[in-house]
């Protein structure tokens, strides 16, 4: 198990996750081991431009949202360097990238499932 897989394990179970991706498809949203805060995400939310983390087709990604398809409760994900890796159900996005090496993602904690709530 990779390490985006057991990030997605715990988000999955409802954890928030702050964590350092290597790689460099997201450069300059992320860079190589900057650290991210990754939150569980109610997927009917996303919008384009949010950093998620979701599998598609047997890998976990944190990537871009480049399209969203509400009426098939699916995503379209994709790095920042114009890379598409695919339609993914909402049922594995896992969860938001609330924040890049100390700095909020713009919008990304209202698309938690307790944003709002209490």
């Amino acid at each position: 198990m990779g390490v985006l897989d057991a990030v997605a394990a715990r988000v999955a179970a409802g954890a928030t996750v702050e964590f350092r991706p290597s790689g460099s498809s997201m450069v300059p949203l992320i860079r190589s081991r900057q650290p991210v805060v990754v939150a569980p995400v109610d997927p009917s939310k996303l919008d384009i431009g949010d950093i998620v983390l979701a599998r598609v087709a047997g890998t976990v990604y944190l990537h871009l949202v480049s399209a969203v398809d509400p009426a098939r409760r699916r995503v379209q994900i994709s790095n920042n360097r114009g890379r598409v890796n695919g339609w993914t159900g909402h049922d594995r996005v896992f969860g938001i990238c609330l924040a890049v090496d100390g700095s909020p993602r713009p919008g990304a904690a209202d698309k938690t499932p307790t944003a709002g709530a209490g």
